[in-house]
């Protein structure tokens, strides 16, 4: 007589937890404080890093602050962040009286070059970067990889060929050897592109298409709109990278009268060698050359924050 044997599965009783074994044999403790630990060291890390990114960007402009409220005297004679007798006023006086309030000339001379390339640089820029994304022509791989190229090369590299190219057009020493080339901006189209993809959906550009929008249309009507925060933050870029412009008007300007903020500090650099007392003024002047750039971050902050953060992802 054969016996055969029948398994029973296990029934469940309520209000009895079952234990199950711990895959890791009881070593899971040890593995959670070693996250911890690794989460603590990740944090500790990334935390220090940008305090020291903090500091580097912040320690020089603080240093700036204080030895803009010091004479010659204090400049060379107290430590490096202390106020000395607080001569700021005087500074700014010399600053503002030398050569006949030159040092306002080169000021708006830097916020005539450094808007118009962040206005109209920046908007050429944002139609590049459309274009490129959202239509379809021959070579458009190729000619991007072109921007991606430009983006590579450094500016110093193109100042000598954009002089040659300004002297056969007969524009050396005029403003416009400074506007033009400030309109090409190969990183300002490359993010452009990248908002376009992450502001502008295709099925808006179609709905538009079907109501009889042309692309000139839609571009201005739709897309613009919805890549301002993008514009912004590309415009600010390109006012940054223009007013901090130096061998580009060092090359093309002869004209004192022309020249930007950038340059005619470094003219004021070159006299406070045989006179130490253009020293005071060429600091106080860099201090003052920071004033717009601040001005127009702490004013446009909440478009490039939302800018840089939508640009970030796609």
């Amino acid at each position: 007589m054969s016996t055969e044997t029948v398994s029973i599965p296990p029934r469940h009783v309520p209000g009895v937890v079952r234990q199950r074994k711990d895959p890791d044999g009881g070593r899971r403790p040890g593995r959670n404080r070693m996250s911890r630990e690794g989460g603590f060291a990740s944090a500790f890390t990334v935390n220090g890093l940008l305090i020291l990114g903090c500091a580097y960007m912040v320690l020089p402009v603080l240093w700036l602050f204080f030895a803009a409220t010091k004479d010659t005297a204090d400049l060379y004679g107290t430590s490096a962040y202390s106020l000395g007798r607080f001569a700021l006023f005087e500074n700014i006086s010399a600053v503002i009286g030398q050569d006949g309030g030159i040092f306002f000339r080169w000021m708006g001379n830097s916020v005539l070059y450094a808007a118009f390339g962040a206005v109209l640089g920046g908007l050429i820029s944002v139609m590049a970067g459309y274009a490129f994304d959202k239509f379809q022509f021959r070579g458009k791989k190729t000619w991007f990889g072109f921007v991606l190229l430009g983006v590579l090369i450094p500016n110093t590299a193109t100042v000598l060929p954009m002089y040659l190219l300004a002297s056969v057009f007969g524009i050396t020493n005029t403003v416009w050897a400074i506007l033009i080339p400030v309109l090409c901006n190969p990183f300002g189209v490359y993010l452009a592109r990248v908002y376009s993809s992450s502001y502008v959906p295709d099925e808006t550009l179609e709905a538009a298409r079907v109501d009889g929008a042309g692309p000139v249309r839609s571009f201005f009507s739709l897309g613009l709109p919805m890549m301002m925060p993008g514009f912004i933050t590309i415009a600010l870029f390109q006012f940054v990278g223009v007013w901090n412009n130096f061998m580009l008007p060092l090359v093309m300007l002869q004209d004192q009268q022309l020249l930007p903020v950038s340059v005619g500090i470094s003219i004021w650099q070159g006299y406070s060698v045989p006179q130490p007392e253009f020293t005071p003024m060429v600091i106080t002047g860099s201090l003052l050359s920071v004033i717009p750039l601040l001005v127009a971050f702490i004013l446009l902050q909440r478009f490039w924050k939302s800018g840089l953060t939508a640009g970030s992802v796609k």
